[in-house]
């Protein structure tokens, strides 16, 4: 509580002083001050008088040090104190406030009883950490998730060319699929899933995160086109008919995270006591290890159902696991792709071809669901283009001494006559 002869006034009150002391001081108007410190002229007035019969003292709200009309009293105040250490305690200052309105029929701000908790040392403030992640139940059936990418490690410990591991892990069981590849692309992610699906089906979602090849990176704002933009691999799994989620952060996808801190701790040890050197022997080596691994680290899944789709005969999964583009077809019935130009001994019927760069280097061209028989040919040779001179270097060129432009230069005199160049 401040003593009486000490003014407590706040930044605006001592502005609000300076203009009323140069209004009462002939300095300025009343009207002048009044539009200063955008008040009414009765205000000022006000004011004006305040300051000359209180002095500095009159410029301060007159409610300051005094408490609030509106103030909880204290036999309120001990009543919820008492409430709270016998029936409430260890209860939040939130969840206590909501209680005590529903059962005691006290009103009462929860920040009001936070205020007071502290000061009685029955709640302390608490440091807000990071941010909790909720832990995430398995799915409950065998090829409901799946959740996929890829590892760059050292995985042969310097006896080789550092490797990719593509691995697989599914999200009820932890069965564990994997293969080493020499990058992490759209060509290794389809060959990779088209070896699971070989084994054991399609599975019903794919757990991915957002890197360019499964998430498209395109700038262009969605709205403006008919259709999401997708990545090919991700293109390529919507035609199968499988579900993709982008994992927004490397924790939420964290089984397939911990699979790899695993397997680069294992794996490489199992590799390093036999030698393996090259990529072909290391893929040899996880047909034999991940059997071995999943019977070991396999877990049951809550139910027993197997949701993966077996393919049909008549799917052919080169015909989605591959990287399309669409062409328009010339006049001449040609089409060009990475600076290569077809020609297409066929009638086609349509103006767009899709180009289809199969997994095993196989091109293969298609128009409205048919494939066409093409052929190779070298495309027109560019015309050469002479490098064109400037006006202003042209005018910089002096011939040489001897040439014949010199000849015709201006005669010079000789001897007291003019005697020509020549």
């Amino acid at each position: 509580m401040p003593r009486k002869d000490i003014i407590t006034m706040s930044i605006g009150e001592v502005k609000r002083l300076k203009v009323v002391a140069e209004a009462i001081a002939g300095q300025i108007t009343q009207q002048h001050a009044a539009e200063i410190l955008s008040l009414s002229e009765r205000q000022v007035r006000r004011l004006v008088r305040a300051v000359r019969s209180e002095g500095e003292r009159g410029i301060a709200h007159k409610a300051r040090g005094k408490p609030s009309n509106r103030q909880i009293t204290a036999k309120v105040k001990d009543s919820v104190i008492a409430a709270y250490k016998g029936t409430y305690l260890g209860f939040g200052p939130t969840l206590a406030a909501e209680k005590l309105q529903e059962r005691e029929g006290i009103w009462l701000s929860k920040e009001t009883l936070r205020k007071w908790l502290l000061e009685e040392g029955l709640w302390s403030r608490r440091r807000k950490g990071s941010t909790h992640r909720r832990h995430r139940e398995r799915k409950e059936c065998f090829g409901e998730m799946v959740q996929m990418d890829g590892s760059h490690h050292n995985w042969l410990d310097n006896r080789g060319p550092e490797l990719v591991l593509m691995g697989y892990i599914d999200d009820a069981t932890g069965n564990v699929f994997g293969r080493f590849y020499d990058y992490e692309g759209t060509v290794p992610a389809m060959d990779s899933f088209k070896r699971y699906t070989i084994k054991y089906g399609l599975p019903q979602r794919m757990y991915l995160d957002k890197h360019s090849t499964y998430k498209s990176t395109s700038q262009v704002k969605e709205e403006e086109l008919e259709e999401k933009p997708m990545s090919q691999f991700e293109r390529a799994l919507k035609e199968l008919g499988v579900t993709v989620i982008h994992a927004n952060s490397p924790q939420a996808k964290g089984r397939v995270e911990r699979l790899f801190g695993t397997l680069q701790d294992r794996l490489v040890k199992e590799m390093m006591l036999r030698g393996i050197e090259t990529k072909d022997e290391a893929n040899d080596f996880l047909k034999h290890y991940l059997p071995i691994y999943n019977k070991r680290f396999r877990v049951p899944a809550s139910k027993n159902a197997d949701l993966h789709v077996a393919v049909r005969k008549e799917i052919k999964l080169d015909d989605y696991l591959c990287i399309k583009t669409n062409r328009v077809l010339r006049n001449d019935n040609t089409v060009s792709l990475h600076g290569r130009l077809f020609q297409i001994e066929e009638p086609v019927g349509a103006t767009h071809v899709e180009m289809q760069e199969r997994l095993n280097g196989r091109l293969v061209l298609k128009a409205e669901g048919r494939s066409l028989k093409y052929s190779e040919i070298k495309p027109a040779p560019k015309p050469i283009r002479r490098p064109t001179v400037s006006r202003a270097r042209r005018a910089t060129v002096s011939p040489e001494p001897t040439h014949p432009w010199r000849r015709w230069q201006t005669p010079k005199l000789k001897n007291n006559r003019w005697a020509c160049a020549y």
